[in-house]
C-alpha cells in the first residue's frame, strides 16, 4: 500500500465528512453540458462519492471507482451502488464512458506515470468524450501531511497532453478552493478524446 493510500484508509471518515458537502456546482456547469443526457461517466477517485451521486440524482449512468477500501465503503453506502475498489493503473475499460471526472485525484499520481494514466483514460472514454481534471496549482512533486502531490500549471499540462495524442485540449482555468477553510488555487482542465 503506497502512504498515499494508507492515509486515506486512516483518515476516511474524517475525509468523508470534510468533502461530501463540498458545493462543486460551477465545475459541474462546465463539465456536464458536454456529456449526453443520460450518458456514462467514471468518477476516477470518487473518494465521498459526493460528485458521483450528484451526477446519478441528475440523470447520469455513474461508474465510481477509488482506490481506498474504506473511502470505496462509505461513498458505496451514499449511493447505494457497488464502487470499484482499484487503482487507475488497473483500469482496464475500452470505449465506455461519454465523461470521466477526475476530481482532485489525478494529482497523487507521479509525474512519470501521468503519460500511461492518461492514455488508459483515453482508451475508456467513447470518440468525443471528455475528461476533467484538477490539480493543485504549481510546478512540484511534493509530499506532505502522508500524501504524494503532483502539482500542475498550464504549461506542464501542455507538456503532458503531448504524450497523448488522442486527447485535446477544450479548456482550462484556475480556481480557489471550494472548501471555506483553505487558501490553494487549483487548474482545472477539460480534454476531449479523438
Amino acid at each position: 500500500m503506497t502512504d498515499t493510500n494508507k492515509y486515506y484508509e486512516d483518515h476516511a471518515e474524517e475525509f468523508y465528512q470534510s468533502t461530501v458537502e463540498v458545493d462543486m456546482s460551477p465545475i459541474y456547469q462546465r463539465f456536464l453540458p458536454l456529456i449526453p443526457e443520460g450518458g456514462a461517466i467514471l468518477d476516477a477517485g470518487c473518494g465521498s462519492g459526493r460528485d458521483s451521486l450528484y451526477f446519478k440524482t441528475n440523470g447520469y449512468e455513474v461508474t465510481a471507482m477509488d482506490a481506498s477500501e474504506a473511502l470505496c465503503k462509505l461513498s458505496g453506502e451514499l449511493l447505494v451502488q457497488d464502487v470499484h475498489c482499484m487503482g487507475f493503473e488497473d483500469m482496464a475499460w475500452e470505449d465506455s464512458f461519454d465523461g470521466v471526472w477526475a476530481c482532485a485525484s489525478l494529482l497523487h499520481v507521479s509525474r512519470d506515470n501521468l503519460p500511461s494514466i492518461m492514455n488508459k483514460f483515453s482508451r475508456s472514454l467513447k470518440a468525443g468524450g471528455v475528461l476533467y481534471a484538477s490539480f493543485k496549482y504549481g510546478d512540484t512533486e511534493r509530499e506532505q501531511g502522508g500524501r504524494a502531490f503532483t502539482d500542475m500549471n498550464e504549461e506542464l499540462f501542455d507538456q503532458l497532453l503531448k504524450s497523448t495524442p488522442s486527447l485535446e485540449l477544450i479548456e482550462s482555468w484556475v480556481t480557489v478552493d471550494r472548501r471555506v477553510d483553505r487558501d490553494e488555487s487549483w487548474l482545472n482542465v477539460v480534454v476531449a478524446n479523438s
